[in-house]
């Protein structure tokens, strides 16, 4: 006898972290961490932003699912969606993160601007879920990933043109995401009608704080 797929919903608790004060916060950024990485880990590129341009917040999800970074033990990462099951993870992850935006923008004053910022694996998983989502960020950072392109075009083409603001921020050393790779890119996003603002830093696939410092001084 074969075996039936089927599906099922259940209540589960989602992990973030925060720097900053919500009630007078003038902008927020949502950021999403890389493949294998937490959420408390990551949001510390972030403090130098914070503590020098007054009313930054940073809000950092994290996956919501983890494992063994290597074997049975030890540390462990999270990730937004494997190849299992794909189209279900990116529904729940999309769900959740407008949870938490409606959360957190209900917290703040009502003018905040947000942006919204994906690492890596985070770059794709902000791109779909924007794809799916009514919110509209000031401005989209995609560092060291991509934008999908297995998406629709037509609905990317209609997200990036409400988006008044996108950059690309890559490092010239980034074995991940190499310079004809980012070339690529750019000439997807072009296409779609965008119009990135392409920042190149020395350096792999990392972040750099005072690349953020200045991300959140504009």
């Amino acid at each position: 006898m074969e075996a039936h797929e089927h599906r099922l919903q259940v209540p589960r608790t989602a992990r973030y972290y925060q720097l900053g004060e919500l009630a007078t916060a003038h902008q927020l950024f949502v950021v999403c961490h890389g493949y294998g990485q937490l959420a408390s880990y990551f949001i510390r590129h972030f403090r130098l932003a914070v503590d020098h341009v007054p009313g930054t917040v940073v809000v950092a999800p994290e996956g919501l699912s983890r494992f063994y970074l290597q074997g049975n033990g030890g540390r462990v990462g999270a990730t937004w969606m494997t190849s299992e099951d794909r189209l279900t993870e990116i529904e729940d992850f999309s769900a959740y993160l407008d949870t938490l935006l409606h959360q957190l923008r209900a917290a703040c004053p009502a003018d905040v601007e947000v942006t919204v910022l994906g690492f890596s694996q985070g770059a794709t998983t902000v791109s779909r879920w924007l794809l799916r989502s009514r919110f509209t960020p000031v401005h989209l950072v995609l560092w060291a990933g991509t934008f999908p392109n297995d998406v629709d075009p037509a609905a990317a083409a209609a997200l990036l043109a409400r988006i008044p603001r996108l950059t690309v921020v890559c490092g010239d050393s980034d074995s991940y995401l190499p310079e004809e790779r980012v070339n690529e890119q750019l000439a997807l996003l072009r296409q779609l009608g965008a119009q990135p603002h392409m920042i190149w830093f020395e350096g792999r696939h990392e972040m750099k704080p005072p690349i953020l410092h200045q991300l959140a001084q504009q």
